[in-house]
């Protein structure tokens, strides 16, 4: 059974419904929590075989803030070294994006809250993770700081509105995402009305949207992450051959 390290930055945004759909792809999971200081040494990825890592409220390079994610750093750049499979939702997207040597910038852009549309790219269509998804889908989203720049040789796979960088995958096997695929209505309906209004969102439309599109959110956010186990049983597939 492939092993999975699984890393929470932040308490409230934790794998939520990923977790029953990692067990139900038949994969070992090893959650380790950031602040709990249980991040392993890069040395340990060897013990895994693919790597996911989550949100939270922090820049990639916030080591004062969130001083493990010096150490996460580390486990994505072993990753992309050695081609292990592996995947950043919000934070954990950017942080590859940061290591890979883009660009994330704080508060920047429009803000995104609750179900967004988002539209895939051509190359996505050839992608392991997004090929079996619709062009055109939405996703829970929920951030203020965003990737500005991807790097070098970086496939962009998907984009919102007000968000180009919305997906995207580094060299063969690390995918980056700003959107959270782990996240359903229920998330939204635990946000605080008075911040989202700060924001510019009314927390009772934001649930509304998120109820409606839910059913197809979540069959292709099950595509993806079914993509990315796939991967994991099977190392031996290329890119080509996955799509």
């Amino acid at each position: 059974m492939p092993r999975v390290l699984l890393i929470v930055n932040d308490i409230e945004s934790g794998p939520r419904r990923l977790t029953q759909w990692l067990i139900d792809e038949h994969l070992d999971i090893d959650v380790r929590v950031g602040a709990a200081g249980t991040i392993p040494e890069p040395e340990a990825l060897g013990d895994y075989d693919g790597l996911i890592m989550l949100g939270g409220g922090y820049m990639p390079d916030d080591t004062t803030g969130a001083p493990w994610l010096a150490r996460e750093a580390e486990l994505v750049r072993r990753a992309l070294e050695t081609g292990m499979p592996q995947l950043g939702i919000c934070l954990g997207g950017q942080l590859i994006a940061h290591v890979g040597g883009g660009a994330v910038a704080a508060n920047s852009g429009a803000p995104e809250k609750g179900s967004t549309p988002i539209t895939l790219t051509e190359a996505a269509a050839a992608d392991p993770l997004f090929g079996g998804l619709r062009t055109e889908t939405a996703f829970i989203e929920s951030h203020v700081d965003r990737i500005t720049r991807l790097p070098e040789d970086a496939v962009l796979l998907a984009r919102s509105e007000a968000c180009e960088l919305q997906a995207f995958r580094l060299g063969e096997a690390a995918w980056g995402l700003q959107f959270h695929p782990e996240a359903g209505p229920e998330n939204v309906r635990s946000w605080n009305a008075d911040e989202l209004a700060a924001l510019g969102f009314d927390k009772e439309e934001l649930i509304a949207a998120a109820d409606a599109a839910q059913p197809t959110t979540e069959v292709d956010a099950r595509a993806m992450i079914a993509g990315f186990a796939s991967l994991l049983r099977h190392p031996e597939t290329s890119i080509s051959e996955g799509s």
